[in-house]
């Protein structure tokens, strides 16, 4: 027996004997002391804790004292409570398995999973972080005890004992780095000294915060843990600790100390002179953590954790952070303060004597109207990641006139897709998060146009930012009101004479001309405007000064930059951005439709623009889109926006005119198909042509049976949902017709047969057999078998090869009809093949294509044999009002040029090659992927439990984090458990290594779940 198990075989016998606790014990982690969670035969859990040799018994009493001081405080706060001996004693001193003494005390067990090893890390998590944390803080408030008062290395009012061991730190760029916040923390001292103490947690580390929900399940903080280091200080010192813990390895540091913040300051209200300090606080917090860490390795050099465990400290103090100001303005505006000191009293004096200043533009400008560049009401610019100067000098030429010299505004806090260079994006990838929320109010007028000072300023900026797309001329005025408090004005895209006539310290007088709009080649390239915006300070964005936000960074930006129309003489309300509220569209589609009309993601996505395999919402930000099959060449492909354009100016009619539009659409078709396929029915949609297919099957045979694979969908009208066992069997489904009959798909993962099978093919092609003879018994006869050449909604399956022609022989033998459905796979999706049936070797008698073959545009195609189309033509007259449409017929046709054009068929081949290659990486990384399967662009990535079963719960999890991540991908299969990636055909190889790198970072989550 090893000594760990003596150990807790020793200490189960101890709770036993003294607490009368039968228990199984399992050793915790702990820096000193012994801790051992112990759970009961009938699910009970206590935490044995076992002091170290010499602990003060005052510091445990310390620990007791304050858990029942919560609880008799705050009996909602989830903290453990004390349990007594049977004696009725609630620390006992007892010998461990060496014969020391010890004090040792036994807790509750918490449920849930310490922080640290939980994931996702939301910022809904992580505000009530912050709220568990300051209501625990109140709780203590009125607490006291002898040992708060002591001196330990932990105490953060004494974290200047580094200083004398900076030295330990052998590279001396880090070494600077904790110099220099030692040095912060010596000049912030004398204020932090100042506040008022009391008893903190002062240890509210990743570890000592549990969390509850797995997967899908909303997380929840069960448990704030180990009192251990309490000690008397400024409550801000308990924040800081927990802030500096929380933003180690956070993707959005940032984001998640606001949130932090944000939910401590809800239940606990800070000060403007708290907040002040915790940035500084944060970093002396991680610094005394890699001091520490450092000279213990050299105590214990064998113990790599002391070294791995600096590791998160080290990479955030290393990254380059915010400016201080900034980071302290955001957390203020997170609290609903005042942004900087004295901006109360500004926004007070600009609505004062609004109507007052000088006009800008020397001319009235309540008048003018308003033209609106967002995301929903502008189409600027066609691609949302490059704007040519030639565009951005054409940017809302709608409101300008014809000669271009007409005045108009432009909205302050409007999301705008126009913010195009690379200086707006924020992370690597197109889809990261993007700067598109305009700061400003832009005054469109001629170029030339005098600007005058609204009020008497001093030169602070002058210059000539002359990048694409950057301000141009820009100068900046500072200004100061009645009461002396500053604030200040940006005027960009200007002509650049205005450098050599102005310099920085020049006083301008109120009304004074100062500059002149610039034209586009002076400008930055943009149509004549000022953008005109008011900051409340300058401190931190001296070098860059931001003229559009983040939208997920507003309360920050549109308190530090508010709107500026006081000093324009205008009511805000004029020129402020009302965006479509998201919430109020979602109420309208429950009340307007129905109940079974789905919405993708727990939290809907309302998507506005789109651009070839990017998709935008309201605020602009940026989607990678690899799960839309329909915008086959690409979302708002700009030739096909011109074929549409072009023929909606001549007409639009149908197939009872001849129109060589339709034709033409026939003859590329027909130029991708085997030659015995030689008739096209234009349609509508692909349940309009799987609708026709039945028809022509049983026209051609005179049969009615249908023999179909299960779990297929052809459509949603009631002729092809009698085939589409994914609908007819769901939930509320009206079950199967007796004229079909279902066979098993050929799904050599998880079907009868598998791969390791070399007859799978033949064997699955035999399940027809019996359904055959069932249809002929029946008296229905066999029309024909309808499939998707690879099934999507059965779970993105590639059947064996040789399936299908096997089948098709059964089904002609027979006398019955072949019809491939290719809605999904059809038009280059595979790479390798243009169809589906290609992969097979099989030559269908029907071919159905849908959705993509018109981009978004209704249009559906059947293209068969001159043989049933014949058959079909001695029924009556066949007509699809908008189906071969001359619209129609050019957009197909333009969209199948395209895919040669573009070598789209090509890219899918490479792509797809290069997704799955990553994906299989990930497989042999991961064991929730249990099969990675697919073709092209055309992939499916089965998720399974540990013992193989289908987790629908681990897909929807992942489905929805990709989501979190801005990647769309959709979810298919029986048990939904399978991943389903089909982008637009013009995916690069950016949005692949994009999707790699994301799905692997989320499985690697399934591990602190």
């Amino acid at each position: 027996m090893t000594a760990i198990r003596l150990a807790e075989d020793h200490w189960a016998a101890v709770l036993h004997d003294h607490w009368g606790i039968r228990a199984e014990l399992s050793r915790l982690d702990g820096e000193y002391d012994l801790n051992y969670r112990a759970l009961t035969s009938d699910g009970r859990g206590y935490i044995l804790k076992a002091m170290r040799p010499g602990c003060a018994s005052d510091l445990v009493d310390m620990q007791i004292a304050a858990l029942a001081h919560i609880h008799k405080t705050d009996p909602g706060l989830p903290v453990p409570r004390t349990v007594a001996a049977t004696t009725g004693e609630l620390c006992l001193s007892l010998q461990d398995d060496t014969g020391e003494n010890r004090l040792v005390w036994v807790q509750t067990l918490l449920p849930g999973r310490c922080y640290a090893k939980s994931a996702p890390k939301s910022a809904e998590l992580i505000r009530e972080v912050g709220a568990t944390l300051a209501g625990t803080t109140h709780a203590l408030k009125e607490f006291a005890h002898p040992a708060l008062e002591r001196s330990f290395k932990w105490d953060l009012m004494t974290a200047d004992w580094i200083k004398d061991d900076i030295t330990c730190i052998t590279d001396s760029r880090r070494q600077q780095v904790i110099a220099e916040i030692c040095a912060d923390f010596a000049s912030l001292k004398p204020r932090l000294n100042a506040l008022p103490k009391q008893a903190i947690h002062n240890d509210a580390n990743d570890y000592n915060i549990l969390v509850t929900g797995a997967l899908s399940e909303p997380r929840a903080v069960s448990g704030l843990i180990d009192l251990g280091d309490m000690c008397a200080a400024p409550r801000i010192c308990d924040l800081a600790i927990a802030a500096a813990y929380i933003v180690l390895d956070h993707p959005q540091p940032q984001g998640a100390l606001a949130a932090l913040v944000s939910g401590y300051h809800a239940i606990t209200p800070l000060t403007t002179e708290e907040l002040g300090l915790l940035w500084p606080l944060l970093r002396m917090r991680l610094a005394v953590s890699v001091v520490n860490s450092t000279l213990e390795a050299k105590d214990n050099p064998d113990d790599p954790y002391v070294t791995i465990s600096q590791e998160p400290a080290w990479r955030f103090l290393d990254q380059p952070s915010e400016h201080p100001a900034l980071i302290t303005a955001r957390l203020r505006a997170t609290c609903g303060l005042t942004v900087v000191d004295g901006a109360d009293r500004v926004l007070a004096y600009l609505e004062t004597h609004s109507a007052e200043f000088a006009p800008l533009m020397g001319r009235d400008l309540a008048d003018l109207p308003m033209g609106s560049l967002s995301v929903e009401e502008s189409t600027w610019p066609q691609n949302p990641f490059d704007m040519p100067l030639a565009e951005a000098a054409e940017v809302g030429r709608e409101f300008s006139g014809e000669d271009g010299r007409d005045w108009w505004l432009g909205y302050y806090g409007e999301p705008r897709l126009i913010y195009t260079a690379p200086a707006f994006r924020k992370g690597e990838y197109k889809a990261s998060d993007r700067r598109t929320v305009h700061l400003a109010v832009d005054v469109f007028a001629p170029a030339g146009q005098p600007l005058h000072a609204p009020l008497a300023g001093e030169v602070l900026v002058v210059e000539d930012r002359a990048n694409h797309l950057d301000y141009g001329g820009v100068v900046i005025l500072k200004h100061h009101t009645d009461s002396g408090d500053a604030f200040y004005t940006l005027y960009g895209h200007l002509d650049p004479e205005c450098c050599t006539r102005l310099s920085v310290g020049d006083k301008i007088a109120k009304g004074a001309p100062f500059c002149q709009l610039g034209t586009a080649d002076q400008n930055g390239g943009w149509a004549p405007h000022v953008h005109f915006q008011l900051a409340l300070s300058t401190e931190g964005i001296e070098a860059d000064w931001p003229g559009v936000a983040d939208p997920d960074d507003l309360a920050l930006w549109t308190a530090l930059c508010p709107n500026p129309a006081p000093l324009l003489n205008l009511p805000a309300a004029q020129v402020s951005y009302q965006p479509t509220d998201k919430a109020t569209v979602l109420a309208g589609r429950r009340a307007h439709f129905g109940g079974n009309l789905s919405l993708t993601y727990r939290d809907p996505v309302m998507l506005l623009r789109g651009w070839k395999h990017h998709l935008f919402d309201e605020w602009g930000r940026p989607y990678l889109d690899a799960y839309n099959n329909v915008p086959h060449v690409g979302h708002a492909h700009p030739r096909i926006q011109a074929v549409a354009a072009d023929q909606l100016k001549r007409m639009n009619s149908n197939t009872r005119y001849l129109h060589p539009a339709q034709t033409a659409f026939a003859d590329k078709i027909l130029s991708k198909m085997p030659d015995h396929l030689e008739v096209c029915f234009f349609v509508n949609s692909g349940t309009e042509a799987n609708e026709l297919a039945l028809r022509l099957a049983r026209a051609h045979t005179n049969a009615k049976g249908m023999v179909t694979p299960d779990h297929g969908y052809h459509g949603n009208t009631t002729g092809v949902i009698d085939i589409s066992a994914y609908k007819f069997n769901a939930k509320g489904g009206v079950g199967p017709s007796d004229w079909v009959e279902l066979v098993e798909v050929a799904d050599d993962y998880r079907g009868t047969y598998r791969r390791d099978d070399p007859q799978r093919a033949q064997k699955y092609a035999n399940l027809v057999d019996p359904a055959i003879t069932k249809l002929q018994a029946s008296g229905h006869g066999v029309a024909g078998f309808i499939a998707e050449t690879f099934p999507s909604v059965g779970g993105q399956i590639i059947p064996p090869k040789g399936y299908l022609p096997a089948v098709y022989e059964k089904i002609r033998a027979e006398g019955g009809i072949c019809i491939a459905d290719e809605v999904q796979t059809g038009l280059g999706r595979l790479g390798d093949y243009y169809f589906g049936f290609e992969h097979q070797g099989a030559a269908p008698d029907i071919v159905v294509l849908g959705k993509p073959i018109g981009n978004g545009h209704p249009l559906g195609v059947l293209v068969t044999t001159r043989a049933i189309a014949d058959s079909f033509a001695q029924g009556p007259e066949f007509f699809s009002t908008f189906g071969g449409s001359t619209l129609s017929c050019r957009i197909g046709t333009e969209v199948l040029n395209i895919v040669d054009d573009e070598g789209l068929q090509e890219n899918a081949r490479q792509r797809g090659a290069d997704l799955i290659t990553g994906l299989r990486d990930l497989q042999s990384r991961h064991q929730a992927i249990g099969d990675v399967r697919g073709m092209g662009l055309f992939v499916g990535v089965e998720l399974i439990r540990a013992d193989g079963s289908e987790a629908s719960e681990i897909c929807a999890y992942v489905k929805n984090r990709m989501r979190d991540h801005r990647i769309l991908i959709g979810s298919e299969g029986p048990s939904d458990n399978i991943l389903k990636i089909r982008p637009p055909l013009t995916i690069d190889a950016e949005g692949i290594e994009m999707i790699l790198k994301t799905m692997d970072r989320i499985l690697s989550e399934l591990s602190e779940n």
